[in-house]
């Protein structure tokens, strides 16, 4: 966990208009169809969602007989901000040709990386942003680093076939990437690899990465991951984390 500068007892409220007002947005859809009684049916939801002064402000056909709602309303919940506890990715950040040399003299060869979609996961955009040379929003990919012998491996790849290919290249990390949810099918997929990875006796060589709109670093761990990123992550942070990751199991510290 990273150490901030936040203390117990700072207490923070939802913002709208102006400070403290507690005012939030809520959207969600309603099997009925358009008109009245769905509009206080909305309203009547979002009330006994504790919510005060509620307004719905939108109201659309979203298919038939479902209707799609935007509804405003206040609350009293605050939070208090310096109390929480949560598991973060701590990454020491180095630019791209700093990290390549920092890693070519401490690690002394290329680090490698596998990268895939797994299972019936067959969404590569995420996988494709983090791995491919070009990247996205001007953060280089992690095969366009020298320090990496980087392989995207694509979608819908088998949790075993991955495994294999992880002892077989003696990867040093490996990227998973899951966008499909629904009912949970990515944790229970998320979790094959790493019990894949340890029958082949690999688990402790590898650092196991997952990524996703709906991962976190908190739920990574869970389910057996070294870290989780979530959306936004850019191809950098994985790059640090990984070669500080290879610099750790060497018995060294990222500097």
């Amino acid at each position: 966990m990273r150490p901030h500068d936040w203390e117990p007892g700072q207490i923070v409220r939802p913002y709208g208009d102006r400070r403290d007002d507690g005012v939030v947005q809520l959207s969600f859809v309603l099997p009925v169809p358009p008109g009245e009684r769905a509009r206080e049916a909305a309203a009547e939801v979002a009330r006994k969602m504790g919510m005060e002064q509620v307004h719905v402000a939108a109201m659309e056909a979203a298919a038939e007989r479902y209707t799609f709602f935007v509804v405003y309303g206040r609350t009293s919940v605050s939070v208090d901000y310096g109390a929480l506890t949560v598991p973060e990715v701590v990454v020491r950040k180095k630019g791209f040709d700093e990290l390549n040399e920092y890693a070519a003299r401490e690690v002394g060869r290329r680090i490698v990386v596998i990268g895939a979609c797994t299972g019936s996961d067959a969404h590569a955009v995420g996988i494709d942003a983090i791995m491919n040379m070009k990247g996205f929003a001007g953060d280089y990919g992690l095969e366009r680093y020298a320090c990496f012998e980087a392989a995207n491996l694509g979608a819908q790849v088998e949790n075993a076939q991955l495994a294999r290919v992880c002892r077989d290249r003696h990867a040093d990390a490996v990227l998973v990437s899951q966008v499909v949810t629904q009912r949970d099918v990515h944790k229970e997929n998320a979790r094959q690899l790493i019990v894949e990875l340890e029958r082949l006796g690999i688990r402790g060589q590898v650092t196991a990465i997952l990524g996703g709109p709906r991962i976190d670093h908190r739920l990574a761990v869970e389910l057996g991951y070294d870290a989780g990123f979530g959306p936004g992550t850019r191809p950098s942070e994985v790059a640090n984390f990984v070669v500080g990751a290879v610099l750790k199991r060497m018995g060294k510290e990222m500097h």
